[in-house]
């Protein structure tokens, strides 16, 4: 079995998903096109090397419809001879997108790829492209679904975190996110898209506020106590975990993720083709796993999937030295940390989507390209990139630094 080494990450910067965010003039096929086009630049590949574009992207309607990644790829002007193909495993699609590039690098069915994931929420408004799981009664009846923002609070109930727990780590996220823009952290995968006049519309990730505090959050009210005490979804709720007599309402617009738009791409490949063009790898992929749990609470995939990881690759938690966790919701990291007992020193060290936003079918490979940065940052040698999704699926990836 080949080894899948990763050659490079770039990524947009994160702009606010609203219509005055600084990516809304910009199309979210030309987003994707823009990655596309600096990744091969920065390695001096010409695009016919690429075999195959697998993109990330959740809400697959309007202009983000269709095959994406192939119409970024002719956005680009990428040869004719590479294909694309567009994947939608939710908030996980962009992670999901580089464990299949890994998965066909590995048996060798393709020599280099490119993986990443693109999604403009300014553009294409989340949820709607629909579903069965939010607009099927009788799919959602027998999986019991309720909105993710119900499921947070259902988490935060269930594992007696309060307003003050999740506010406090949303305020050191927008702490962690800014010392490390202030610290140039992001700029070795930051790269921003320009103006026909060669000017920058965006050069850093445009949410990130330093002058979060408890006081501001304080003032912002829970986003989800209309939909789980009008729509029913509290009582579907406590019926699936009667422990819980009522459900409180914790997470507000501050402690959970911002919509952004921004697309992300990782390079992809092997020995051979490494040494067929020069390519210096920066990392290697240890191991890949993908788990589902209870629908209902929906947002508990990170720990299975992470022990699923580590006993893929023969290690334990004492052995990562990076863990990146989508802030989907403040209480998904917590109870991600307390349920393997892992220290905040080695979690989001610069910062998650509660600060820096969440680009649905982008994030996962953004995640992947900050971890990689950090460990070469810090000289450390492995890091662990997880995300919870929707319907109760949970994705790890474990990568390890090449240093010789």
């Amino acid at each position: 079995m080949e080894d899948i080494f990763i050659f490079d990450a770039v990524r947009t910067p994160r702009g606010k998903g609203k219509p005055e965010g600084h990516h809304h003039i910009i199309r979210p096929v030309q987003l994707g096109a823009h990655v596309l086009k600096e990744i091969i630049k920065r390695q001096n590949l010409p695009s016919s090397a690429i075999e195959d574009i697998i993109f990330g992207c959740v809400t697959q309607i309007g202009e983000q419809g269709g095959c994406i990644a192939k119409a970024a790829a002719l956005e680009a002007e990428f040869s004719h001879s590479v294909s694309g193909v567009t994947v939608n495993r939710f908030c996980a699609s962009g992670l999901e997108a580089i464990n299949i590039a890994a998965a066909r690098i590995k048996c060798a069915q393709d020599d280099l790829i490119i993986a990443g994931g693109v999604e403009s929420m300014s553009r294409t408004a989340m949820g709607s492209d629909g579903g069965a799981l939010m607009m099927d009664p009788t799919t959602a009846h027998l999986s019991n679904y309720i909105p993710q923002g119900v499921s947070a609070d259902l988490i935060a109930n269930l594992n007696r975190y309060g307003r003050r727990d999740l506010d406090q780590w949303a305020v050191r996220s927008h702490q962690k996110a800014a010392a490390a823009q202030d610290g140039g952290f992001f700029k070795k995968s930051i790269v921003p898209v320009k103006s026909s006049l060669d000017q920058s519309y965006l050069a850093y990730d445009e949410m990130v506020r330093s002058s979060t505090n408890m006081e501001s959050l304080a003032k912002l009210k829970p986003s989800f106590a209309r939909f789980g005490q009008e729509f029913g979804f509290n009582q579907r709720a406590i019926s699936k975990y009667p422990q819980l007599e009522m459900i409180e309402h914790f997470h507000h617009p501050g402690n959970s993720s911002s919509l952004v738009d921004g697309s992300s791409a990782v390079l992809l490949g092997n020995q051979e083709v490494a040494k067929k063009y020069g390519l210096k790898p920066r990392a290697k992929i240890r191991a890949w796993a993908n788990v589902s749990t209870e629908p209902t609470i929906m947002l508990t995939g990170p720990a299975p999937a992470t022990r699923k990881v580590l006993e893929r690759a023969d290690l334990s938690i004492e052995d990562i030295d990076l863990f990146e966790i989508n802030e989907a919701f403040a209480s998904v990291v917590l109870k991600f940390m307390d349920e393997l007992q892992i220290p905040e020193d080695k979690v989001n060290v610069n910062g998650g989507a509660i600060a820096l936003g969440h680009p649905l079918g982008a994030t996962g490979a953004m995640l992947l390209g900050t971890a990689l940065d950090e460990l070469e940052r810090r000289d450390k040698r492995l890091a662990l990139i997880t995300l919870c999704i929707g319907g109760g699926m949970g994705i790890a990836t474990i990568i390890e630094r090449v240093t010789t």
